[in-house]
């Protein structure tokens, strides 16, 4: 049954038309996921179909009787009603109570929030959890999310994607989150240049299906530019010559010269060289620290030894209010362990992207803000102005004299990784990156820092980007330590999911410690600290080893390739490689009963 039809819909905000001629529709059951760059349409679009918007142009329909619900990127919510009046309304206690599908709901959701509460005591993360349940605990026929994964974390977002796949309702949901967008649509929309192209598939099968459509068109662009260079040459045979040419001749060379498109407009992000880094990154030693400073607030790391070594690539995962912003800041240096000493190497020049953004003066313009870091920079052989790189990010022209009090959330990001970037860290401490960032962007981010070759610790809800980037994962789960996770963001799910990790709220009651300041630092039990020190960093040398031999691998698998007619080198090399084999199996165990040791020990 179909739910909401479009015909010819045009719809614009000053000169540039957002949509131009869209038709479409929404069908019973159909769980679409809309993508595209920031500012391209997706919210417009989405505001038209849900009748928040009337288009310039053409027709909008929907069923008879259709129930709408919705969840726009700004809540609603009334400031003195609480909690339970705004998500439950007027269900009596022991209807809710009973009902098993709301329990979910609310356990998942709004688990660590007192419904007795009013919206205006809440984070703008609660008032985010609370609009998404008051919407989910309702009937409808078509749900609609704008960013339903803001404010979420990897669990919420897991258990969200779940409890939309069984729903019966159809799902219009725009987000950025492509881990989402593959676990919830079975059909993607993009809106680029004012029109709406149609993919079958999650967000992997669109990209495939995307790279497709390209190929096609990049062999009709191959053969149309042949047969342009064919009639140009034609044409320019000289004047007597061209006098006599057929004149549809002429007009079918002028046609295709006409109607080459201009450069497309895109995001580039340019690789810079880092400075060389020590052995010694971060080394944490039998530290303490709560968030809201010494002995004040959730306890974050509990006499916890941890290294960061060169090359390290972390993410770092845990539930929202678990302390990952605190970790950050206190490599940085913003804040204090309560106890405990963190050691920074001599070499370390870091570089820390924060939530707030509070670092970019509001009142200056862009241009201003990047020459504050540097003027002019050297890539390569070629020297690059500020002005040259913001054009190449996205601000041209008049765009570089906005006052930074003025740009749109993506914008400052975008300004601030170019000002962190250009300072030429190697060691980057990222919190949130992606906020804000639609795909595109995201991608280019992901391409650099595939390449770059410093010390990464970046916390994200966005699984696809932290899985992307990061190489190995790990969690505060409420104990006060780093743990491991091999299994990556997956087993850090099935921890949860077991209940071997603390919850945000039982965390938070371990905030004043049981025991005296002046008591005897807790290390886990058969180990010192001495000796927990050095479990640390043999682990540590054993990973860095593993990627040097990896990476000898890699080597020989392309000299091999390269030798292909040299049987007597052919044999040197592959008994070389079975040896680098043989020695990288001797050292996987040796750090898989490390590891082993240490979590027994703990």
């Amino acid at each position: 049954m179909n739910l909401v039809n479009l015909e010819s819909v045009s719809q614009a905000f000053g000169p540039k038309p957002l949509l131009s001629g869209v038709s479409l529709g929404i069908e019973q059951g159909d769980r679409i996921g809309v993508v595209g760059r920031n500012g391209g349409g997706k919210t417009t679009l989405v505001s038209i179909i849900a009748g928040e918007l009337k288009p310039d142009s053409g027709r909008v329909t929907h069923n008879r009787g259709l129930r709408v619900g919705g969840l726009s990127q700004r809540d609603d919510l009334d400031p003195a009603a609480t909690v339970e009046s705004l998500v439950l309304a007027d269900r009596a206690e022991h209807e809710w109570a009973g009902d098993p599908a709301i329990r979910e709901i609310l356990a998942n959701l709004l688990g660590d929030i007192d419904l007795s509460a009013t919206a205006a005591a809440l984070s703008g993360g609660e008032r985010r959890r609370t609009a998404l349940a008051r919407l989910l605990i309702g009937e409808h026929d078509l749900i609609i999310l704008d960013e339903p994964t803001n404010h979420l974390d990897i669990e919420a977002i897991a258990w969200l994607a779940g409890h939309l796949s069984q729903r019966k309702s159809a799902l219009l949901v725009v987000t950025h989150d492509r881990w989402f967008l593959d676990a919830v649509a079975t059909r993607t929309w993009e809106v680029v240049d004012g029109a709406v192209e149609r993919y079958e598939g999650g967000y992997a099968a669109y990209v495939l299906a995307k790279a497709e459509r390209a190929r096609i068109a990049q062999a009709a662009e191959d053969r149309r530019q042949n047969l342009m260079r064919k009639e140009i040459a034609w044409l320019r045979r000289g004047p007597p010559a061209r006098t006599s040419k057929p004149k549809f001749r002429i007009n079918a060379a002028e046609a295709l010269i006409a109607d080459v498109p201009p450069a497309r407009e895109t995001v580039e992000l340019l690789k810079f060289a880092s400075a060389r880094l020590g052995k010694t990154v971060y080394d944490l030693e039998d530290v303490t620290v709560h968030a809201g400073g010494p002995g004040a607030g959730p306890l974050v790391l509990d006499h916890c030894t941890w290294q960061f070594g060169p090359g390290d690539r972390i993410g770092l995962i845990g539930v929202n209010g678990s302390g990952k912003s605190s970790v950050l800041r206190l490599l940085s240096g913003v804040i204090a362990p309560d106890s405990g000493k963190v050691v920074e190497g001599k070499t370390v020049r870091l570089a820390h992207l924060s939530q707030e953004l509070a670092e970019l003066d509001p009142r200056r313009r862009v241009l201003e803000t990047v020459e504050e870091i540097r003027k002019y920079v050297t890539v390569g052989k070629k020297e690059w102005s500020a002005s040259q790189l913001l054009e190449i990010l996205g601000f041209k022209g008049e765009a570089q004299w906005k006052v930074v009090g003025d740009l749109s959330g993506g914008e400052r990001r975008r300004l601030q990784l170019l000002r962190l970037i250009m300072d030429e860290p190697n060691v980057l401490l990222l919190d949130e990156p992606t906020n804000d960032l639609d795909i595109e962007t995201l991608t280019e981010l992901e391409d650099l820092l595939d390449a770059w070759p410093g010390t990464l610790v970046v916390v994200s809800h966005d699984r696809y980007f932290l899985e992307r980037v990061a190489d190995r994962c790990v969690a505060l789960l409420g104990d006060g330590r780093l743990s491991m996770l091999p299994g990556g963001v997956d087993e850090y799910l099935e921890r949860r999911a077991s209940g071997t990790a603390l919850s945000a709220r039982a965390a938070s009651a371990t905030a004043a410690p049981e025991v005296p300041a002046a008591a005897p630092a807790a290390v886990p039990a058969g180990l010192s600290a001495k000796e927990l020190r050095e479990l640390q960093k043999e682990l540590s040398r054993l990973e860095r080893q593993l990627d040097k031999l990896g990476e000898r691998e890699t080597k020989l698998h392309a000299e091999m390739a390269a030798a292909a007619s040299d049987f007597e080198l052919l044999g040197k090399l592959d008994a070389e490689l079975r040896e680098v084999g043989a020695q990288k199996d001797s050292v996987e165990l040796e750090w898989m009963e490390l590891a082993e040791r240490l979590d027994s020990a703990s």
